[in-house]
C-alpha cells in the first residue's frame, strides 16, 4: 500500500501533492458521514485506503436496488484505529458491548475483526428481533476466524455457541451457531422454534447470514470448505421472539445463553435481501481493508 493512501482523507493533500499524482478518494454520502463519525470515535482520521473501501462498500451495496436500505443495523468490526471506533455503526443504533477489552480487536492483516471469549464477551446489537416484518428479515455475520469453542448451557436444548442470535429455543427465534464448540454442522433459526441441522462439513473464513423473504422456509448462507453455499430451509415462520439480537451471544429477554469465540469482522440486520449480493460487497470489503492495512 503506497504511503499517500496512510494519510487521513480529510488531509488538504489527501487526493493528492501538486506535481505527485492523485489517488481516488471516498465520495458516497453515507460512507463520509459514517467516516466522520468513526474517526470522532477514534480520534484520528481514517486512512484514505481504509475510506475508499468504505465507500466503495455503501456504493456496491447501493448498485442492486434494496440492498443498502434492507440493512437496518450494520457495523464493520474492522479498519478503525480503535475498538470505540469499530463500534460505530454504518446504520441504526450502536451495539452494546459486553466484556470485550481493546486487545481483542484487531483492526486489519489477515483476519481482522473483534474475538469473542467463548465465556462472557458479547455485543447487544440494540435492535430488536420483533422490528422487521415476520417475512422479510436478515442477518448475517462475517467470520474471519470460526469458533472453536464456546459454553452452551445444558439448559438449552441442543445448546450451540452462536455467532449471532436471540430467543434461544423460543417461539420465532433467529440463529446463527454451531451445533457443538468443534462440530460441523451449524443450527439455524429465522423467525422459528423447530431448528434446523445442518452439516456443514469444514467451515471457513466468509460471510454466513440467513435471509426470510417469505412465510414457508428461507435461506442459510454458510462457507463449506472455502465454497459459498446457499441451503432452503423448508420451516414456517412465526410470530418473532421480542428481544434484542445479540453478536457472539443470544440477546437479551431470555434465561439461559451460549457464547462464541470466533472473530468477526461485520454484522447486519434487517430485511430481506439477497445475500449473494451482500457476500460479494462485504467480502470486497474485509479484503480490501486488509489490503490497505
Amino acid at each position: 500500500m503506497a504511503l499517500a493512501a496512510k494519510i487521513p482523507f480529510r488531509h488538504p493533500y489527501a487526493a493528492g501533492f501538486p506535481g505527485l499524482g492523485s489517488q481516488p478518494m471516498p465520495t458516497d454520502a453515507d460512507a463520509l458521514d459514517y467516516l466522520d463519525r468513526m474517526a470522532a470515535a477514534d480520534g484520528a482520521g481514517v486512512e484514505v485506503g481504509v475510506a475508499t473501501a468504505v465507500s466503495a462498500f455503501v456504493r456496491d451495496l447501493k448498485a442492486t436496488p434494496g440492498l443498502f436500505d434492507a440493512i437496518k443495523a450494520c457495523c464493520i468490526l474492522a479498519g478503525a484505529r480503535t475498538l470505540a471506533g469499530a463500534l460505530v455503526p454504518v446504520v441504526g443504533d450502536a451495539p452494546t458491548p459486553y466484556s470485550f477489552a481493546s486487545g481483542d480487536y484487531t483492526r486489519g492483516g489477515a483476519s481482522p475483526g473483534l474475538k469473542g471469549d467463548g465465556a462472557t464477551t458479547w455485543l447487544d446489537s440494540n435492535r430488536n428481533n420483533n422490528t422487521d416484518p415476520q417475512n422479510s428479515h436478515h442477518v448475517s455475520v462475517y467470520v474471519s476466524q470460526v469458533s472453536t469453542s464456546g459454553t452452551a448451557s445444558p439448559l438449552v436444548a441442543n445448546s450451540y455457541p452462536s455467532y449471532i442470535a436471540t430467543g434461544g429455543n423460543s417461539s420465532g427465534a433467529v440463529v446463527i451457531g454451531r451445533l457443538a464448540a468443534n462440530s460441523p454442522n451449524f443450527f439455524t433459526r429465522s423467525r422459528t422454534q423447530a431448528y434446523t441441522n445442518t452439516l456443514s462439513g469444514a467451515d471457513s473464513v466468509g460471510v454466513y447470514g440467513l435471509n426470510r423473504g417469505e412465510s414457508t422456509g428461507y435461506l442459510f448462507r454458510r462457507v463449506v470448505s472455502g465454497i459459498a453455499t446457499e441451503t432452503p430451509v423448508t420451516q414456517a415462520s412465526q410470530t418473532p421472539f421480542d428481544g434484542t439480537i445479540g453478536v457472539f451471544r443470544s440477546g437479551v429477554n431470555e434465561t439461559t445463553f451460549t457464547y462464541n469465540n470466533g472473530r468477526i469482522a461485520f454484522y447486519s440486520i434487517g430485511t430481506s435481501l439477497s445475500l449473494e449480493d451482500l457476500d460479494t460487497a462485504v467480502t470486497n470489503l474485509i479484503t480490501a481493508i486488509g489490503e490497505a492495512l
